[in-house]
C-alpha cells in the first residue's frame, strides 16, 4: 500500500476521503457502498476500467448509469402479490390517509461534516430522556431545551413548527410521524438527513383513509421500495465479503445508500 494513503479510508486501495475533506461518518459509509458498486460495474464491463475515480464522492455520469444497468442485472425482484398488497395495506392504512396534520415541536441535533456522531447521539439521548422525565405541571422543558440546544431555526419559538402535513416534513421523518397513534414527546431519537431529532407530536388531526383500490398502486410501490432495499443491502454485503476494506464501517449503515 502507498505510504501517503495508509490509515485513510479505502475500497481495495481506493481512497474514499482524504484528511482535507469533512467527511461524516455516514457520508463515509455511502461513498463506499458507491465505490463497491462502481468497482462490480468494471468487473462486469459495464464501466470502463480508465473511468475517472469519484471526486468529492461525486462519481461520472458514465459510472452512474453503469450501476443502475448492474443493479437492473444483478437484482432480481419479483413483483408483490395481491395478498401482499391487501396485508401491507390492512396493516398501514394510517401511512395512505390523505389529509391528515400533525402539530409537532422537535429538537435537531444536526450532523454535519466533521461532527462526532457517537457524541452528538449520546447528547441526543440525553436531552430525549431530560424532556421525557418532565412532569405536567413543571417548567416547559421541551421549549427551554428547543431554546439552548436546537440546530433549527425553530428553536427560537421553543421547536415549535405548528401544523405539518406529510409532504412537508422529510420522507424519513414523515415515515416516523404519520400514520401513527402516539401522541407526546416520542420514546425514540427519529433520523433524518438533517441529524436527529427529539420529537413531540402535540395533536393529530386524522386524515380520510381511501379504499385499498385508489391506493393500489402506491401500496404496490412502497413493497417495490422494501424490496429493492433488501435487496441492494444483500448484494453491498456480498461484495464487502470479497473486498479490502480500510477505515470504514458498513455494518453500522442505516441505509446502503442515500435515497
Amino acid at each position: 500500500m502507498d505510504a501517503s494513503v495508509s490509515g485513510l479510508a479505502q475500497v481495495n486501495g481506493v481512497v474514499l476521503a482524504y484528511p482535507n475533506e469533512q467527511v461524516t461518518a455516514e457520508a463515509l459509509r455511502q461513498r463506499a457502498c458507491a465505490e463497491l458498486l462502481r468497482q462490480a460495474a468494471i468487473r462486469a464491463g459495464l464501466l470502463a476500467e480508465d473511468d475517472p475515480l469519484p471526486l468529492g464522492g461525486a462519481m461520472t455520469e458514465s459510472a452512474s448509469a453503469a450501476i443502475e444497468r448492474l443493479l437492473d442485472r444483478e437484482l432480481h425482484l419479483p413483483e408483490p402479490t395481491e395478498e401482499a398488497l391487501r396485508r401491507h395495506h390492512a396493516a398501514q392504512r394510517g401511512r395512505y390517509a390523505v389529509g391528515e396534520r400533525v402539530l409537532m415541536r422537535h429538537i435537531l441535533f444536526a450532523v454535519t461534516p466533521g461532527v462526532d456522531v457517537n457524541a452528538l447521539r449520546q447528547r441526543a439521548e440525553a436531552c430525549l430522556l431530560d424532556v421525557r422525565c418532565a412532569t405536567p405541571d413543571s417548567q416547559d422543558r421541551f421549549a427551554t431545551a428547543a431554546r439552548s440546544t436546537s440546530n433549527c431555526p425553530s428553536g427560537a419559538e421553543g421547536g415549535n413548527l405548528g401544523w405539518l402535513t406529510s409532504p412537508e416534513c422529510a420522507p424519513e421523518l414523515a415515515g416516523e410521524i404519520f400514520g401513527k397513534p402516539e401522541i407526546g414527546v416520542l420514546p425514540r431519537l427519529v433520523h433524518s438527513r438533517f441529524g436527529l431529532h427529539v420529537v413531540e407530536v402535540l395533536a393529530r388531526e386524522p386524515g380520510v383513509e381511501p379504499p385499498f383500490e385508489a391506493v393500489k398502486s402506491a401500496v404496490a410501490q412502497a413493497l417495490r421500495q422494501q424490496a429493492f432495499a433488501t435487496a441492494l443491502r444483500q448484494y453491498l454485503q456480498l461484495l464487502a465479503a470479497g473486498a479490502t476494506l480500510v477505515g470504514v464501517d458498513l455494518d453500522a449503515a442505516t441505509s446502503p445508500l442515500v435515497q
